[in-house]
């Protein structure tokens, strides 16, 4: 009995060693040496040199050349994540597409899907099944060029029970008292559920690796994604605040009218139906199913996104555009376009201020169709949160475009995967 104690003891100080050491390099702002490693851990060098021999086995992470430093002695040699090598899968099922992003170690996109479509009260069998073909094909892909995925998170929109696997219920697309993993037919891979606006908002802090998109994210804010449907996530001290049951921020169905139209949830005057991307769209004129670039165009010169504007962030919170689109509109749908905007910032500004006032959080972020919305929004958005936050003639309140980029649950669905490996690189050697 004893025997087996110590072997216990030695193996458990093993796995918590690799994780020390793993971590020190993920999260080192500049390659470490093992010197580096070892004063960051408080191991011996001769332990640590040890323990990455063991991760670069793993292709957890690789040697970049060595660098002389004019010092006495070897050249330091620095460590990094290791690319192409273990994967995360991000798997999404939205009103308007299905999503598929596989990631790597280092943050890069190693593999993506994302096809659209009209899943409003989709059967789930069938959804599901092509998401499952979808991720499948990136499986054989990524094996065939000689990747590992670690696993998949699925991103659904509605109340998700995750220690059950269950999706409880998704208005907007219908669903109910769903287990998805099994219709994904992903056999062998480990998959988990969590609802998309969560994972969007851990997408706002960065990878596992040395900080990028997250190193200007405050510790606590309060993100919000636009789409069809509205969700949202606390963050507090870099971590999800998930309530007793993980259902917390529906903001979309925090009522802004009770006079107002009946919401898919069976409620009146929900958000969504004021600042919805199909609400917006129908108040505005077009077609339910319109793109974003529609609206866009009503409004101005269609602002480039994100990704067009060469991935500088800034471009999202610049002023709107006032150059003319070329000719989408008459000076009715413009005017259309313009008053549902601004009625879409009033009823958001009011259902985030009580979330303000609620969880005493002073930044917002708004993602998914908020990004690009948010020239047209913030003056709307800022005047009632001024006016309905008790606390705003005292804090700075910060109302800011998301960063993380498109279908952000995606890539926040890869990291949490790969944050999993990050806690347990034991595993993998």
């Amino acid at each position: 009995m004893t025997t087996t104690s110590a072997a216990s003891r030695q193996h458990t100080l093993r796995e918590r060693n690799l994780e020390l050491v793993a971590r020190a390099v993920f999260e080192a702002p500049e390659p470490p040496s093992r010197a580096g490693v070892a004063a960051t851990t408080g191991l011996t060098r001769a332990t640590v040199s040890t323990l990455i021999d063991q991760l670069i086995g793993a292709r957890l992470l690789r040697e970049l050349p060595a660098v002389a430093d004019g010092r006495a002695g070897r050249p330091a040699v620095p460590l990094v994540p290791a690319g192409r090598s273990v994967l995360g899968l991000g798997l999404e099922v939205n009103v308007d597409y299905l999503g598929a992003r596989a990631i790597d170690l280092t943050g890069a996109v190693v593999a993506e899907r994302v096809v659209p479509g009209a899943f409003h009260d989709s059967d789930p069998a069938e959804v599901l099944g092509e998401l499952g073909r979808i991720a499948n094909d990136i499986a054989r892909d990524t094996h065939d060029r000689g990747m590992r995925l670690a696993g998949a998170r699925l991103a659904l929109p509605g109340l998700v029970d995750a220690r059950a696997g269950v999706l409880d219920v998704a208005p907007n697309l219908g669903w109910s008292s769903v287990a998805p993993v099994p219709l994904l037919g992903l056999a062998g891979l480990p998959v988990e559920i969590a609802n998309e606006a969560k994972l969007a908002a851990l997408a706002e802090l960065g990878g596992p690796g040395p900080a990028g998109a997250g190193a200007a994210i405050p510790d606590s804010f309060l993100y919000v994604s636009g789409d069809v449907g509205i969700g949202a996530a606390i963050v507090v001290g870099r971590e999800l605040f998930l309530g007793e049951r993980g259902w917390n921020g529906e903001v979309g169905h925090v009522v802004v009218d009770p006079a107002g139209p009946r919401c898919s949830c069976g409620a009146r005057g929900c958000l969504e139906q004021f600042a919805g991307k199909e609400a917006l769209a129908g108040a505005a004129g077009l077609a339910a199913d319109a793109p974003l670039a529609d609206l866009l165009a009503l409004l101005g010169a269609p602002r480039p996104t994100t990704a067009d504007a060469g991935g500088d962030p800034a471009a999202s919170d610049a002023d709107p555009p006032t150059t003319a689109h070329t000719g989408l509109d008459s000076p009715a749908s413009r005017a259309a376009a313009d008053a549902a905007v601004r009625r879409a910032g009033q009823a958001l500004g009011s259902a985030l201020a009580d979330f303000v006032n609620l969880v005493d959080v002073h930044t917002v972020v708004l993602g998914g169709i908020y990004t690009d919305l948010l020239p047209w929004l913030r003056p709307e958005v800022e005047s009632v949160l001024a006016e309905r936050v008790l606390a705003a003639p005292f804090v700075e309140l910060e109302v800011r475009s998301a960063r993380a980029g498109a279908q952000a649950a995606l890539t926040g669905g890869a990291h949490e995967v790969l944050r999993a490996v990050l806690a347990a690189p034991a595993a993998w050697t």
